[in-house]
């Protein structure tokens, strides 16, 4: 990635990953991470409760996402992703909630699209907060749809470019996940990384206007 050095620095975290020393990743930069919580109606990621707790320790601005699952009801996907969050009892984190969407299940692209507003917008009467979209380009581009821009983006592009390529509806990026394969203190093996669109103190600010 070319980006601006400036740019606050992240990772995003999941299972994958086994056991995290939060203090370490703090210390090599990173100011923000991204936390698995749910997938589908039911299945909570098994470390999300460690990772979740570890990375306020560390002091890194946290957020949560849920791997979005079209098949399923888009009204107890936000419920279920809702209640694990907040169950954990400090809140929703610093930066806003995500539904992670890169998957059509085998189902048209008009059920994706009515089940994934359905979502989001029970989880924005939920939360009182606007969530944010993770994809990637070519996926959502097959959707068919351009009417999404008015939420935040957390775009998925493996490049050496100085920015991503936009999905159809978006002008701008909030997140950009530009590897697969990072290599960062405090984990053992391959961890996604990401950065923020402008500095560490652009994201705190950022964060805070979209927390109201």
């Amino acid at each position: 990635m070319n980006g601006a050095s400036s740019s606050a620095r992240g990772i995003d975290v999941s299972k994958a990953q086994t056991t995290v020393n939060w203090p370490s990743v703090a210390g090599a930069g990173y100011v923000f991470a991204y936390i698995k919580a749910t997938d589908g109606q039911d299945y909570v990621d098994p470390d999300f409760n460690v990772n979740w707790t570890g990375a306020a320790q560390a002091g890194l601005l946290r957020g949560a996402y849920h791997f979005f699952r079209a098949e399923d009801s888009p009204s107890v996907q936000a419920n279920f992703f809702w209640n694990t969050v907040t169950g954990m009892g400090d809140g929703a984190g610093e930066l806003p909630l995500v539904v992670d969407i890169e998957e059509n299940m085998s189902q048209s692209n008009s059920v994706v699209l009515s089940n994934l507003i359905q979502f989001l917008q029970d989880l924005q009467q939920l939360s009182g907060r606007q969530p944010m979209i993770y994809t990637y380009a070519s996926f959502w581009n097959g959707l068919g749809s351009g009417a999404f821009g008015n939420y935040p983006l957390w775009i998925a592009e493996y490049t050496t470019a100085s920015a991503p390529k936009l999905p159809n509806g978006w002008t701008t990026w909030e997140f950009w996940q530009y590897s697969q394969s990072g290599q960062v203190s405090g984990i053992t093996g391959d961890v996604d990384l990401d950065v923020f669109n402008g500095s560490a103190d652009d994201l705190r600010q950022w964060a805070a206007l979209r927390r109201g």
